[in-house]
Parts: structure tokens; sequence; C-alpha cells
């Protein structure tokens, strides 16, 4: 830390800001808050992140893909439940409906503004918000009649 705290200093000397680059998305998967959530069902940080049964048939919650490829849901053998990361299986989303979650999260962002950084970019602000329920998304094959009805007018 004396590192980061001689650069912050640094940069004010030079009457420049210091801009933090901040994931509010998403933890590694090898974050502690992560790895206590996956221990069990009924961790107190299990709701810090996206956690859901898979659908009758052995299938996933959703049909959301990941924006890296492949299912946005990822299978834990030990809990027996999916959770959901909109990017890599490495990265899952934490849950910002949990209240607990985010005054941690405002608790992290309020100690570094402390220590004197003047802002962040946050990164992936836009999947911060998921739609309720988390409903599959419409088939992109169902609107083929559109294509087609357009290729029979403008071929």
């Amino acid at each position: 830390m004396e590192d980061v705290d001689e650069l912050i200093k640094q940069v004010h000397n030079r009457n420049m800001r210091i801009i933090f680059d901040l994931v509010l998305n998403h933890t590694s998967d090898e974050h502690p808050w992560f790895i206590e959530s996956r221990s069990s069902r009924t961790n107190s940080k299990r709701d810090w992140y996206i956690w859901r049964d898979g659908k009758p048939g052995g299938l996933r919650p959703n049909n959301w893909e990941s924006i890296f490829n492949g299912s946005a849901w990822e299978y834990d053998k030990e809990t027996g439940q999916y959770y959901l990361h909109l990017f890599s299986r490495k990265m899952p989303d934490v849950n910002w409906e949990c209240q607990e979650l985010r005054q941690e999260l405002y608790k992290m962002t309020r100690w570094w503004l402390d220590r004197g950084i003047d802002g962040f970019r946050i990164d992936a602000i836009s999947h911060i918000k998921k739609k309720s329920g988390l409903p599959d998304l419409p088939n992109p094959k169902q609107l083929k009649f559109v294509r087609t009805s357009c290729d029979d007018d403008k071929p």
C-alpha cells in the first residue's frame, strides 16, 4: 500500500487526479466472498451472488449467454445450483439486490476515496441490474419470419 499512497501523493503534487477502474458487477471466483458463498446453500454470503436451481430435465435456469461465449450459468456440484456469470465462469456476478453486499461495496469505495483517490471509472455498469425473475431471452430464431418477409420483398 505504500506504493499506492506514494502514487496518489505524486499525482496530486502534479495537480492531476487519480481515477481507479472499479468492477462492481462481478468478482473473481477466487474472491473470499465467492468462496464463502459457494460453501453451502445456507451460508450467510450465499445471497451475495446469483444462485439458481436448474429447470427440470437438467436444464440451466434460463437461456442467457455469456458475453465471452457459452452459457451464462455454471453448475456447482457441491451445492447443486448454478451461479450466474455474464462474462467468464471465473467472474461470478454479484447480487445487487442484496443490501448487505451493497453496503460492503459502498464501504470499499469509501475506503479508497478516504485514502485519496479522486474517483472511479465503473466497469460493466450496465450489467448490474438484472431483469426481475431472470426470464429467458427471446429466441432470435423465432424472428426468422422477419428476415424471410424482407427477403421476399427485397431479394
